[in-house]
C-alpha cells in the first residue's frame, strides 16, 4: 500500500506537487471514506490504483515528513476486479458454483460485481440476480452460448456436430431481451447436440449486448490455435462490424493449457489493428480451489466415465475457481486495460429483473364488453343458478359486490375468466375436475362453478383467498385426470397461442442416496457395496448425508469402517444438493400475455 501526499507549490503549473511514500513509513491510524476524483490527471497514471481521502489529522504528518504546506493525503487502494466468465451449477454437471456461495465469496473479496454465464441456458439468471442484490453486489446477466459451425438449422453430423463457444453479456434491458431471444432460438430452432445460433441470428439480435472473443473453445481462439490466423482476423472483422469497438472485447485467460499462451499472444498482437479493448477473465467453474475435486466428480458423472480413466474429459488444473482480484492483477498486469475493463463492463451493465407487475393472458371477451363487466355478468348469472330465489338477498349481493370490487381493484378479472373458461371446456368435454385450496372461500368461484362449496353456508372467509392488504396472485389449484390432462393443455395452447403456453421446468437435485450411487459409480466401487451404503441412509423421514451421520449408528459405522467408504460418503456429501438434471412439471402450466420468450427462454424437453 502507498500514501500519496499533495502539497502547495507556487512553482508548479496547477499549484500542486505530489509524492508517493510506502505506507510502512508512517505509523499513523488512518481510515478512508469516499472515492475522490482528483483534478490532477498525472496522478492517475499510477496503475491499478484508486485514491481515497484519509480521515486523519494532517498536523502529525506534516511534522513527520517536514512539509508545512501539506494539503491532502491520499490512500492508494489496489484496484478491484469483476469476474465476467462464470459457470454456476446450472451449467449442469459441469459447473459447481452454488449461487449463494458464489456471490457471497465475491462480496468477501470486495468485488463490486459478478456475472453469470452458464452453458447455453439462463436457468439461474433470476436466482442469481436476487442473490447478488441481497449481498450488495451488482449482478451481470449473460450466457455462454454456442455458435453453429454453419447455419443454426443445419444438422449434418459431418459438418454440424461441433459448435464453438460465445460469451455474451446484457448491457441493458434491450440486451437482456436479446439474450432471451438468443437462448430461446438456440433451444427451439438451433438445437443439434448443443443449443446453437448462427452469425445471421446473432447479428440481428446484437443490440445492447457486450461480447468477447471467448475462451479456447470459441471460434476466434480456435482458429488461432489451429494456425488459421487469416481466418481469425476475418472473424474478428465480422464481430467488430456487428458489435462495434466499444462492445467487443478480446478475452484473455490464464490456465494450465500451453495453447493459451499462444492464443493470448496472437490476440495481443492483433489488438492494434482494431484499437482493441482487452478483458481478463477466469473460466470459473467452482468457488474455491478445494472444490476442484467435486467438480471433477460431476464431469465424470456427466460423461459416464470412472475417475481413474486416463482418457476422460477433465479440467487441466485447479485454477478454475473464483480467483482473487490480486491474483488476476498479477496474471494480467502486463496487458493495458485487461483488469480495468472488467470494472468498466460491470459499470456499463445495468439490467433490472425486479418483475414489478403481473402479465396475465389477454382473455377474449365479447365485443363491446370489458373483462370486469363480463365477469360480473357471468357471476350474476351464476348467482341465479346457485341461489335461485335467494339470489337477491342483501347478504348474498353484498358479498358478491365486495369480492368483485376487490378482484377488479387488484386487476384479476381476467384471471377468473381464464379459470372459468377452463372449467367450461372440461364440463363440455366430460373431463372431471376439482378445485382445491382457499378458493372455496370465494362466492365468485362458487358462482362460476369453479368450486362446489357455498362459502356463506360454511362461513368461509374470502380474505384467506384474496387479500387486498397482501398483493399476490390468486391461487386456484385445478385437478384433472392424468389421462385427460394433455387435452386441457392442448386447449390452452390453441386458445392463447402455442408461443404463450408452456409447461414448467423442474430441476432434479442429487438427494442423499442418489449422490452415494452416482459417486460410487465414478469411483468404481462395486455396486453391491454402494447399494449397502445408500440403503443405510434412513429414508423415513428423508435425511441428508450429514443428518444420517448424526442420527444413524449403522451409517456412521460404515463411514468409519473403511477409508474408501469414508471417501465415498464425504465426496457424496460434497455434491449432495447439486442440480443433476432438468425435467417437466407433471401439471404446472404457464400462460402469458405475450410470447413466453419475452420473459424467460423456453427449454426443449
Amino acid at each position: 500500500l502507498t500514501i500519496c501526499f499533495l502539497w502547495n507549490s507556487s512553482g508548479s503549473k496547477d499549484g500542486c506537487e505530489y509524492g508517493f511514500f510506502p505506507f510502512s513509513t508512517f505509523r499513523v491510524r488512518m481510515t478512508y471514506r469516499i472515492f475522490l476524483k482528483l483534478r490532477f490527471p498525472q496522478i492517475f497514471k499510477v496503475k491499478h490504483a484508486n485514491f481515497l481521502p484519509l480521515s486523519t489529522e494532517i498536523g502529525p504528518i506534516k511534522r513527520i515528513i517536514g512539509l508545512s504546506n501539506l494539503r491532502t493525503i491520499l490512500y492508494v487502494k489496489p484496484m478491484s476486479f469483476a469476474h465476467l466468465h462464470v459457470h454456476t451449477e446450472y451449467s449442469i454437471l459441469d459447473g459447481f458454483s452454488n449461487i449463494k456461495g458464489l456471490v457471497q465469496r465475491a462480496k468477501d473479496l470486495d468485488m463490486p460485481a459478478i456475472a453469470i454465464t452458464d452453458h447455453g441456458n439462463m436457468f439461474g439468471a433470476v436466482d442469481f440476480y436476487h442473490a447478488a442484490k441481497e449481498v450488495g453486489i451488482k449482478p451481470i446477466i449473460g450466457v455462454e452460448g454456442y455458435m453453429a459451425a454453419r447455419g443454426m438449422k443445419d444438422r449434418d453430423p459431418q459438418f454440424d456436430k461441433r459448435s464453438s463457444h460465445l460469451l455474451l453479456l446484457a448491457e441493458n434491458q434491450a440486451g437482456y431481451k436479446n439474450l432471451l431471444k438468443i437462448a430461446s432460438a438456440s433451444q427451439i430452432e438451433g438445437f443439434y447436440y448443443f443449443p446453437r445460433v448462427d452469425h445471421e441470428f446473432l447479428a440481428a439480435h446484437s443490440e445492447g449486448i457486450i461480447a468477447t472473443s471467448g475462451c479456447m473453445a470459441a471460434e476466434i481462439p480456435r482458429a488461432i490455435n489451429q494456425g488459421r490466423l487469416e481466418d481469425a482476423k476475418s472473424k474478428l472483422d465480422w464481430y467488430y462490424e456487428v458489435f462495434g469497438q466499444e462492445n467487443f472485447f478480446l478475452e484473455l485467460q490464464s490456465h494450465d493449457i500451453p495453447e493459451l499462451d499462444k492464443i493470448n499472444k496472437a490476440l495481443v498482437e492483433m489488438g492494434p489493428r482494431y484499437n482493441a479493448n482487452f478483458v481478463a477473465t477466469n473460466d470459473v467453474h467452482y468457488v474455491n480451489p478445494a472444490d476442484s475435486v467435486l467438480q471433477d466428480v460431476l464431469l465424470a458423472i456427466q460423461t459416464g466415465k470412472i475417475l481413474s480413466d486416463p482418457n476422460r474429459m477433465r479440467m487441466t488444473d485447479e485454477s478454475y475457481y473464483l480467483r482473487t482480484p490480486q491474483e488476476m492483477q498479477n496474471l494480467f498486469a502486463g496487458v493495458p486495460g485487461a483488469i480495468e475493463n472488467t470494472l468498466l463492463i460491470a459499470e456499463r451493465c445495468n439490467v433490472d429483473l425486479g418483475f414489478k407487475e403481473y402479465h396475465l393472458p389477454n382473455f377474449p371477451v365479447p365485443d363491446g364488453k370489458t373483462a370486469d363487466f363480463y365477469l360480473r355478468e357471468l357471476c350474476e348469472k351464476g348467482l341465479q343458478m346457485r341461489y335461485q330465489s335467494r339470489a337477491d338477498d342483501p347478504e348474498i349481493q353484498e358479498r358478491l359486490n365486495y369480492e368483485l370490487d376487490i378482484i377488479n381493484t387488484m386487476g384479476f378479472d381476467a384471471y377468473f375468466l381464464i379459470v372459468w373458461d377452463l372449467i367450461q371446456y372440461a364440463q363440455k368435454n366430460n373431463i372431471w375436475y376439482n378445485a382445491r385450496g382457499s378458493a372455496a372461500g370465494s362466492i365468485v368461484s362458487y358462482c362460476l362453478e369453479i368450486t362446489p362449496i357455498d362459502p356463506l353456508e360454511h362461513n368461509l372467509i374470502f380474505e384467506r383467498f384474496l387479500n387486498p392488504g397482501r398483493v399476490s396472485m390468486p391461487d386456484i389449484d385445478l385437478d384433472f385426470p392424468d389421462d385427460r390432462r394433455a387435452e386441457m393443455m392442448h386447449y390452452c395452447a390453441e386458445k392463447y397461442g402455442h408461443d404463450k403456453v408452456a409447461q414448467i421446468i423442474t430441476f432434479g437435485t442429487m438427494k442423499a442416496r442418489a449422490a452415494i450411487r452416482d459417486v460410487g459409480r465414478v469411483m468404481d466401487i462395486p455396486l453391491q457395496e454402494v447399494d449397502r451404503v445408500a440403503k443405510a441412509i434412513p429414508n423415513m423421514p428423508p435425511m441428508s448425508i450429514q443428518e444420517a451421520l448424526d442420527n444413524s449408528p449403522d451409517f456412521k459405522k460404515l463411514y468409519n469402517d473403511a477409508p474408501y467408504l469414508h471417501t465415498l460418503i464425504d465426496t457424496a456429501k460434497g455434491v449432495e444438493g447439486t442440480v443433476r438434471n432438468v425435467g417437466t412439471h407433471a401439471a404446472g402450466v404457464v400462460v402469458t400475455d405475450r410470447p413466453g420468450e419475452k420473459y424467460t427462454p423456453p427449454h426443449l424437453s
